[in-house]
């Protein structure tokens, strides 16, 4: 561990690559659930639907990819392992591991317009739009009480997580959406 990686683990700083990073994934974030409002009609068709799916995945991907790295060894461009979860990461990983499959499994299903899990549900999709919302409200509480409690890390400080969870929110609210034909 290098001088500039001990002095940002102990202050928390978050790489400016990192920053960079989580920038452009919350307004990629937006532009996607934004494209919803394009077409109401086309959010019954699941080959509509699976491209956003797939870049949520994608982007979720990418946050574990970039966690297990860390894990590896620090790297200058990513933050210290004490920003990236609440949750010990042995434990962590393999929830992370079953999601991804899970959102594969549906994105392939989309994708192709096979299986249950294109199939109409609009209960379902009523409960999800409502979860995802909460869920997404849950992060931004989570990430007020974190910047008051730790001022030295604002703006970005231990802001992966909820990143990442607005990128779930994101992509249970276009599930929703498709299943609840709205």
């Amino acid at each position: 561990m290098n001088a500039e990686t001990s002095t940002r683990a102990v202050s928390g700083a978050t790489p400016v690559p990192t920053r960079v990073a989580l920038i452009v994934t919350l307004l990629v974030n937006g532009a996607a659930l934004g494209s919803m409002t394009l077409d109401p009609k086309r959010w019954t068709e699941p080959t509509y639907v699976a491209p956003l799916l797939w870049l949520f995945t994608g982007l979720f991907v990418l946050r574990v990819t970039g966690q297990v790295l860390v894990a590896l060894r620090p790297r200058s461009w990513l933050p210290p392992m004490q920003q990236w979860n609440l949750i010990p990461y042995p434990i962590l990983l393999p929830i992370q591991i079953v999601f991804i499959l899970v959102m594969v499994w549906i994105d392939v299903s989309f994708s192709l317009n096979t299986s249950i899990a294109t199939a109409d549900n609009p209960g379902f999709g009523s409960f999800l739009i409502a979860f995802s919302a909460i869920y997404a409200l849950l992060m931004v509480a989570r990430y007020v009480v974190r910047m008051r409690r730790r001022p030295d890390q604002r703006w970005f400080g231990g802001t992966i997580p909820i990143v990442f969870h607005f990128v779930l929110a994101s992509y249970l609210l276009v599930l929703g959406r498709f299943y609840d034909g709205a």
